[in-house]
């Protein structure tokens, strides 16, 4: 059932409300994670009509609406009062005020303050006849003790739908009181070493034992400083490759203990979009990468992208534009599905099942990436994921490659790598000029067309060009014969008649495979530009056919609106399969 204009379903009653940005952005945020994140069934739960509590003690009329009330049992009696979530759009010091008011004249004794940007979580205790409040580093998940909070096992974790969510509230709690880092590029780069300690804490703690990676109820905030600053020293100790001895944490313990518990629920590893993306887009977004035409890309895409490819064991995989390495870590976990299949139907012993997967790690992933910051972070999250050292290299890919560091010559050739996959910094703000980089490309020319025998006609070389056309050639450049490449692109690329030399040169060295056009809200709150993603098979002129059947697809939904909003329709989710069924009725395949 759609809702009339102007209102959203609730999803706890099911009931049509107004949608407004307390209700979008917080009160359907946290109901979701109530009950998808923390366990907690909907019958426990009340959002319509809304639970009431006094104003004052002596009153006999219960007048203050609650958002969200969470209960001990599907009755809701008043006595069965738990928790109580207020989204209001105040500030930090109103929100809690009106939070410790509930509470007061409820029986609940946990309390939410979440108005979309930030959270609070707080602790009723009576004492001797007082009511005293203490915060606490979150609350517990349905059936689990207060006192457990934060013991989790490392089996008990599991992965959430919206970290952006908690993202967001991190950064507006760190930017208002962390001491001493306030600037977004400074607390990003704290909130991914801290993001380090937890990927690194899930792939090295047994099933059965404590993470490391918590906050609990009764611990104090230097004490949980001090576990995560030892967590940080071993991530170092055993990727010196990657990090060094000036990465180091200098938030607050009262910053950390507030990290901690906001991320401690959750397995990042077996998160459904890329914690490292999400991280960068909550606190530098458009600050960072948009200045640079580059744009995270959403983990759907990503995954479409790479299931379409189907990479296997014995590709090299690239990404010249590799940002923080989402397209990367995705084909590397592709891979290792598959590995974990064939180890289990040739019954292969543990240790060789993680020796071909390291391999692959090793041996099979490359990536360039020339913002210095973010090609660090690649190669960290890439080796961590991986277990070992990074293929990822800064380095400008558009630059002639006889520039390049010499490690960087040793691992990256052209005509090396049989998959490709990119989304490219596209932009005329941000022109590549310099006669020497642009005459390597055919595309870095001026071209013509001549109506008299209609033919595309090249002519001089070009004081500049926007990055996405050059990065075209040189992703053909990397790839060898056969190799596969999935790009996007924008729009303009495909129906632009001054760039059809563009288009004449990409169908003179690839059978064109697919275009799949993606709505304007898959980049967006970053960027408006409309884009399509094009998959293509590089072959020699002489083999590609005249006439062949393209798959063409249209998604009308991304999973999130144009705010970045996670919702549940998705059309992009379900191409790579519309794509293998068009691959088999067309006997289409990639050798």
């Amino acid at each position: 059932m759609s809702p009339k204009d102007g209102y959203v379903i609730d999803f706890i009653s099911g009931q049509e409300v107004k949608a407004t940005p307390e209700e979008i952005d917080a009160v359907q945020v946290f109901s979701k994670q109530l009950v998808e994140d923390y366990n907690y069934p909907k019958s426990h739960i009340q959002t319509r009509p809304q639970f009431r509590v006094k104003v004052r003690p002596s009153d006999t009329k219960k007048e203050y609406p609650v958002d969200i009330a969470v209960f001990s049992s599907d009755q809701k009696q008043e006595d069965d009062v738990y928790i109580i979530v207020e989204c209001k759009k105040k500030n930090r010091k109103d929100g809690k005020n009106q939070l410790q008011d509930y509470l007061r004249l409820s029986k609940a004794f946990l309390g939410v303050w979440f108005n979309g940007d930030e959270r609070l979580y707080i602790r009723k205790v009576e004492k001797s006849g007082r009511v005293e409040f203490q915060e606490i580093p979150n609350i517990p998940q349905y059936k689990q003790r207060l006192e457990d909070i934060g013991k989790f096992r490392r089996k008990d974790l599991k992965p959430t739908h919206n970290l952006k969510a908690t993202f967001r509230a991190i950064r507006n709690h760190l930017a208002a009181n962390t001491v001493g880092a306030t600037r977004d590029e400074v607390l990003a780069q704290q909130l991914i070493n801290l993001i380090f300690c937890k990927i690194y804490d899930e792939r090295f703690t047994e099933p059965d034992e404590i993470v490391e990676f918590r906050a609990g109820l009764n611990e104090g905030r230097d004490e949980v400083k001090t576990r995560i600053l030892g967590l940080f020293e071993k991530v170092k100790r055993k990727y010196k490759e990657v990090l060094d001895e000036n990465d180091i944490i200098t938030l607050d313990a009262g910053s950390i203990q507030y990290v901690v518990g906001e991320l401690q629920n959750y397995s990042l590893i077996e998160a459904e979009r890329d914690i490292i993306a999400d991280a960068f887009e909550t606190f530098i977004g458009h600050a960072l990468k948009g200045g640079q035409g580059q744009f995270f890309t959403p983990r759907n895409v990503v995954k479409m992208m790479v299931d379409i490819l189907d990479p296997g064991s014995d590709d090299v995989i690239i990404d010249p534009a590799c940002g923080s390495g989402g397209f990367l870590i995705e084909a590397l976990r592709h891979i290792w599905r598959k590995l974990d299949v064939e180890g289990e139907k040739y019954h292969w012993n543990k240790a060789n099942l993680q020796e071909e997967k390291m391999e692959a790690a090793l041996n099979r992933i490359r990536g360039i990436d020339k913002d210095y910051f973010l090609s660090k972070v690649a190669k960290a999250y890439m080796a961590i994921i991986g277990d070992g050292k990074s293929g990822i290299f800064c380095e400008d890919s558009l630059d002639l490659p006889k520039n390049w560091n010499e490690k960087t010559k040793q691992k990256i050739h052209k005509n090396d790598f049989s998959i490709l996959l990119t989304n490219p910094p596209f932009g005329s703000k941000i022109p590549v000029r310099g006669e020497e980089k642009l005459k390597q490309f055919e595309l870095g020319h001026k071209w013509r067309f001549n109506k008299k025998n209609n033919e595309w006609e090249k002519g001089k070389l070009k004081d500049k060009e926007a990055p996405q056309i050059l990065f075209i050639e040189r992703c053909f450049e990397f790839l060898r014969d056969g190799g596969k490449m999935a790009i996007v692109l924008p729009d303009g690329m495909y129906g632009n008649n001054q760039l059809g030399y563009i288009r004449k040169f990409i169908l003179e060295k690839a059978r064109l495979v697919a275009i799949i056009d993606v709505p304007i809200e898959t980049f967006m709150p970053n960027t408006s530009t409309k884009t399509s993603i094009m998959i293509l098979q590089k072959l020699p002129k002489n083999k590609i056919p005249n006439d062949y059947p393209v798959f063409m697809a249209t998604a009308e939904t991304c999973g999130h609106d144009r705010r970045g909003n996670v919702k549940e329709d998705d059309d992009i989710a379900k191409i790579a399969f519309e794509f293998k069924k068009w691959a088999k009725a067309n006997k289409f395949n990639w050798a």
